[in-house]
């Protein structure tokens, strides 16, 4: 006796079909709204000569980690300048810092909303382990029917697959605020809205910023991929190695795609840690 097979992916076909149907307006003005956003974004850093913009990113790693991780950019970026991967480095920079905007604007008050409502966070739970173990390719799926191909949808499907980790480390920060801090609040006649802007995100901005952090790896690695459905920047030049063999090509990319993290590593640490202080 055969069990019939459920048309689990007839479904998930049918109902993306309807909602590109139903919802292509709403989609072609986010689509409109977010290429206009990278566009100007990207401008504006290639608008600046290639040594300015290093020695602006310099400068904001000594100011805020010292003297080390600013010799370590300066090295790093020069590097990337004379590999010849100064344009697609600062299209996946305007990716990653656009995707992570529009992550941590949606994790934040998600967070915050399951940190004090037992109900919402047990609701919201499974939803990011199921986004989080979800493989990051099956995020590219989704987005060439709603965005098409091109930048648009690598930032739906970045913000998709990144945004989990911001919204577990925020629920967890305010979570871990003492209880005898929350009573002092309330002896002195705190309302609701002073107790969450005056202690307990204050205490937990820590635990946030390490959510932030992992967001902007996860979107790192992610923009990377998407340039499988025509995302620009270093991903692309790894996929365009790939499809021409050429695996020192590739390498160079690589390596310029780990100095990028190391670098956005190291910078939101170094706020983490000039936070916490």
């Amino acid at each position: 006796m055969e069990i019939p097979r459920i048309p689990l992916g007839d479904w998930i076909e049918s109902g993306l079909t309807w909602l590109t149907s139903e919802y292509s307006l709403v989609t072609r003005g986010i689509s409109r709204f977010t290429q206009t956003g990278i566009d100007v974004l990207n401008d504006g850093l290639m608008w600046l000569p290639e040594w300015a913009l290093l020695a602006l990113i310099a400068l904001l790693c000594w100011k805020l980690a010292g003297p080390r991780l600013a010799i370590g950019a300066v090295a790093g970026l020069a590097l990337i300048w004379n590999l010849g991967l100064w344009n697609p480095m600062i299209e996946t920079l305007t990716l990653v810092v656009f995707a992570t905007m529009v992550a941590v604007v949606i994790a934040l008050p998600v967070g915050i909303a399951a940190a004090l409502s037992n109900r919402l966070y047990r609701v919201i739970m499974p939803i990011l382990d199921f986004m989080q173990t979800m493989p990051a390719f099956v995020y590219l799926i989704p987005a060439i029917p709603f965005f098409g191909i091109g930048s648009v949808s690598a930032i739906f499907a970045t913000v998709i697959f990144s945004m989990p980790p911001a919204i577990r480390f925020t629920t967890l920060g305010i979570r871990q605020v003492p209880v005898e801090l929350i009573e002092a609040a309330d002896a002195y006649g705190a309302t609701r809205g002073q107790k969450l802007f005056k202690v307990q995100l204050p205490l937990s901005l820590p635990t946030v910023m390490a959510g932030i952090n992992q967001t902007i790896m996860l979107a790192l690695s992610m923009v990377v991929i998407a340039a499988m459905i025509g995302a620009d920047g270093l991903g692309s030049e790894v996929w365009r190695a790939i499809q021409r063999l050429r695996p020192g090509d590739g390498f160079e990319a690589g390596i310029a795609v780990v100095i990028l993290a190391m670098l956005l590593d190291r910078l939101t640490q170094s706020l983490r840690k000039t936070r916490n202080g």
